[in-house]
Formats: structure tokens, C-alpha cells, sequence
């Protein structure tokens, strides 16, 4: 991603905090494009970044401009990966980290930022109660909120998906993009980058993808505000979802994610819960990758505008797969049968 320095933020490059986060690939999916009825589905696997999700591209800017402007201890809420990356970006720059997260985060999660060296805490309640004992703690605790869009430069990193996808695509968008949305910066970090390749005039073609933002039904404010016809989103009164980078009920952002959605010609739409671990699943047998709940959310998503002639099959369809499934033990627990000697083979 730090091809893309002189579009990002730092001044001078020897303040890099950096775990090597690698240009992700842009995986062709063919049978998974099959039975959605596609042409050409392309996944974005930003599992394959540090600590194995897309929050290692904010964080790695975020953290090296808390750097170059010296400071010293950094602390921030999350409900999965963000708190992994953060904690691994500070330690590698030998910053304090604080992170709070709800009791009931993915256990890979709460375990990995208390690995590498945070100090890690669990809330009773949801990530907007852990943001407030962040925001509440600054006076007394002296670090700086890195909360989503309370900083101006994670959504910088997450400006890189957008520039590497085209790089990747020879400066040619696809017609459609599928993001799992909870907080947003993301998507609006991608929409951000497609207006800056426009303005340089780095793009071959006009136009820009349309954006779909998608959530779960348990956790929809994003879509409930898209389908109600408004500009801000009302918080989600009982967030739950197994996709728990969506479980936002109140982003900070609202305005800005639907501001994007509505500029593009998409729309914000909610998946159906009960069908996720579904489609991860199947993504996994039919292409081997490891789609985590949230990106599943994308594909149900997908399955319906398909269906509803919404998405044209000849269309170039690109869904990005936020995180490693392996990071969501609880979610693709199994229970494996036992095989004890003498093996009867006929019965495997």
C-alpha cells in the first residue's frame, strides 16, 4: 500500500510505521460467479494483509501520522479486527495502547490485541460504549482517540483499496463493488480515491462503480436510513449479528457512507442473518477462500440484486472480503466426526 505514498498524508516516509502491508489479491471466482449468476465476480482478499483483515491499511497510516505528529499512547474502541491492528501497529512504533471492546467480541480478537501488547479491556455493552469511555478518558489518560472518523487518517489507509483496485484493474473501475459496511470508512475511502484518480486523470474510462453498502438485518441503521429516503441514520435498537466489523449500530460517518452510496447510483441494503454462515460456506468449498461473516453479508446481498435484474450478468462485480474467517471461531465451529483404528474405509 505504500506505493501510493504521495497520495497519503505522511510528510516524511522515515516515520513509516509499517508490517509490510502487501498489495491484496483480486481473486476471479468462477463457480461462485456461477451459481450467482454472473459472469465475473473478482474478491478482494484483504485477509491477506497484517493481523488479517482491511483495518491494517488504517491503522499502519493512522498510527505512522500519530508518530510524526509525537504521540505517545493511542486508544480506541472495536468490535473485531480493528483493535488487533491498531495494537499491532502501536507496538511495532513503541506506542501505549489502550483498546475496549465488548465482552461478547470474536474471542481471536480480544486475544490477539492483549497479544501484542495492548492494554485490552472488555465492556459490558456495545462498541458505543466502549467509545465513550475512550472519549471520556482523554483528559485523564492523555492519549489520542483513534476511533473511527475521530482521526482524519485511517480512512486515508482505507483510501488505498480504492487506488490499488484500479491499479489492479489497469485504471479501469468495475461496474459494481460490494462493502461490508459498519463503520464506513471504507467505502467512503474508496469513493475518496476514485474522485482523486479522476481528477488526475489516471482512470482509461469514465464513470465511477456503483457502491452497494451492505449490512446485516440484525444490525441495519445504514439500510433502514437508504430505504427511509434520509441522509442520517437512526442507531440500530438491538444490534445482532454474527459479522461482528458490522455490528455498529451508530456510525459516526452516516452521511458521509450514504452520501457515497447515493453519488454512485447503489444503494445500502441488509442481508439476511440467518443466511451468512451459509455463504460463507459455500464461498469457502467453491473457491478457498476465507470469507468471514461479513463478506458473506455482501454475497446475499449480491444474490438478490442478481436476481432482481438489479446487477446485469455481464457486469464486473468486485467483493471485498474484509477479514480471515479463521479469525471467527465461533462462527465456524464444527463438530468433526471421530475416526478410530481399525479404519473402516467404506464408511469415510
Amino acid at each position: 500500500m505504500w506505493r501510493y505514498q504521495e497520495l497519503l498524508p505522511l510528510a516524511d516516509p522515515g516515520q513509516r510505521v509499517s508490517l509490510e502491508e502487501t498489495m491484496t489479491p483480486l481473486v476471479e471466482c468462477p463457480r461462485l460467479a456461477e451459481r450467482l449468476g454472473l459472469e465475473t465476480l473478482l474478491i478482494k482478499d484483504e485477509s491477506r494483509l497484517p493481523t488479517g483483515s482491511f483495518k491494517a491499511r488504517g491503522m499502519a497510516v493512522a498510527v505512522s501520522m500519530a508518530r510524526e505528529l509525537g504521540i505517545e499512547r493511542v486508544a480506541a474502541p472495536t468490535a473485531g479486527n480493528a483493535g488487533g491492528a491498531l495494537a499491532a501497529h502501536a507496538a511495532r512504533a513503541g506506542m501505549e495502547c489502550f483498546v475496549f471492546m465488548p465482552a461478547d467480541t470474536p474471542l481471536v480478537n480480544r486475544c490477539e490485541a492483549a497479544l501484542y501488547g495492548a492494554q485490552a479491556y472488555v465492556v459490558d455493552g456495545l462498541i458505543n460504549d466502549c467509545a465513550a469511555i475512550v472519549r471520556d478518558g482523554r483528559d485523564a489518560m492523555s492519549w489520542f482517540d483513534m476511533s473511527t472518523l475521530k482521526e482524519p487518517y485511517r480512512i486515508e489507509g482505507k483510501k488505498t483499496m480504492g487506488l490499488e483496485l484500479a491499479d489492479q484493474l489497469d485504471w479501469q473501475l468495475p461496474d459494481v463493488i460490494l462493502y461490508p459496511t459498519g463503520g464506513g470508512t471504507g467505502l467512503i475511502g474508496m469513493w475518496k480515491a476514485f474522485s482523486e484518480l479522476g481528477a488526475l486523470g489516471w482512470l482509461d474510462a469514465p464513470g465511477k462503480p456503483r457502491l452497494y453498502a451492505c449490512q446485516s438485518d440484525g444490525c441495519p441503521p445504514i439500510a433502514d436510513a437508504w430505504a427511509r429516503g434520509e441522509r442520517f441514520a437512526e442507531p440500530a435498537a438491538d444490534p445482532r449479528t454474527l459479522a461482528s466489523g458490522i455490528r455498529v449500530p451508530a456510525a459516526v460517518g452516516d452521511f458521509m457512507i450514504l452520501d457515497s452510496v447515493r453519488e454512485s447510483g447503489g444503494a445500502a441494503l441488509s442481508a439476511d442473518e440467518s443466511r451468512l454462515v451459509e455463504w460463507m460456506r459455500l464461498a469457502n468449498r467453491a473457491e478457498g477462500i476465507a470469507l468471514c461473516p461479513e463478506a458473506a453479508a455482501c454475497l446475499d446481498v449480491l444474490d438478490g440484486l442478481v436476481d432482481d435484474g438489479t446487477v446485469a450478468p455481464d457486469e464486473r462485480v468486485v467483493v471485498f472480503n474484509t477479514g480471515a474467517a479463521q479469525k471467527y471461531v465461533e462462527v465456524i465451529d464444527v463438530d468433526l466426526p471421530a475416526v478410530a483404528a481399525p479404519v473402516d474405509y467404506a464408511r469415510l
